[in-house]
């Protein structure tokens, strides 16, 4: 451990335990992370503890992992929806991880997007060049990537003060009586379940918003238009369930039981409004719902417009 590493938390971090943050950049185990650690980690200057609290913008300095790998491109398909000269807004496919983690250290799309565009390297944290934020492994979507320094940082501030918008499609279990609402609740580590997330007292601040868009009475199912003002871990997922509305297809909050069947997860991030990072005008970019999802849809007719 020669040589240190300075990482720069990015905002969709914040509130992490540091050796959550560290894990997730350095796609190591989280024990990998407490490791290093106590191998001596500072938090912007100060030592660090692995129960320290990390903000958006924070500096940490680490050695590197005896065994890690720098991200090597590799070609990965995913489409571009948005390109300019400090930032791409792309379209991410579902199944495909975003950047390396622990059991994920290949095949990811921060490896098809340093593949495609080289100068990415440098921008943002080791092994999540230019990602300003993230999606789960089932979700498909809209994603931003920075292609500058100061992009990234104009980004990741806007993201932290919740000024960047991002709207979701999703379909859920149940009739929704009332048509629109907001889910105003803290989300944090599962009690029962670690590898889980919780509607708990003890958690972070969250708030989610929907909107029903479409009803299929025969199916009992609906369909949701989700804004998030916050972006905790699985917090659409975590938020619908916890009012009974789990999202379809979902088998770690919801239920398999369900008579409408999907082939994942059925949540699409599919649409992401933004202020230049340059010129301060303001950007829109959507993506449309995939084939997988558009055969779920078909398969419940015609439902009812809300």
């Amino acid at each position: 451990m020669a040589d240190t590493l300075r990482l720069v938390v990015p905002a969709d971090l914040a509130g992490s335990r540091l050796d959550r943050a560290l894990a997730i950049l350095l796609g190591i185990s989280r024990s990998e992370a407490r490791a290093l650690v106590d191998r001596g980690v500072t938090l912007d200057g100060a030592p660090a503890r692995p129960r320290s609290t990390v903000t958006a913008g924070s500096i940490l300095e680490t050695g590197v992992p005896d065994h890690h790998s720098v991200l090597a491109p590799e070609p990965v398909p995913f489409s571009v929806v948005l390109e300019a000269s400090t930032y791409l807004v792309v379209d991410k496919p579902p199944g495909l991880v975003v950047h390396p983690g622990s059991g994920n250290r290949t095949g990811t799309l921060a490896a098809g997007l340093l593949h495609r565009y080289p100068d990415l390297e440098g921008v943002g944290a080791p092994g999540r060049w230019g990602l300003v934020h993230r999606l789960d492994r089932d979700t498909s979507g809209v994603l931003i990537v920075a292609r500058t320094e100061h992009a990234y940082e104009v980004l990741s501030a806007e993201l932290s003060s919740r000024n960047i918008k991002r709207i979701y499609t999703a379909l859920v279990a149940g009739a929704m009586s009332i048509p629109t609402g907001t889910i105003d609740a803290p989300i944090g580590r599962d009690p029962r379940r670690p590898t889980r997330r919780a509607v708990v007292s003890s958690g972070k601040p969250a708030l989610t918003h929907y909107v029903v868009k479409r009803s299929y009475p025969g199916h009992d199912v609906a369909l949701l238009e989700v804004r998030l003002d916050t972006g905790r871990t699985h917090q659409i997922r975590v938020h619908l369930a916890a009012i009974d509305h789990p999202v379809i297809g979902d088998h770690t909050y919801g239920s398999k039981q369900l008579a409408v069947r999907s082939p994942r997860t059925f949540l699409h991030a599919s649409r992401i409004e933004f202020t230049d990072p340059e010129t301060g005008s303001p950007v829109a970019a959507s993506a449309p719902l995939p084939a997988d999802l558009v055969a779920v849809l078909a398969g419940l007719g015609e439902g009812a417009s809300a």
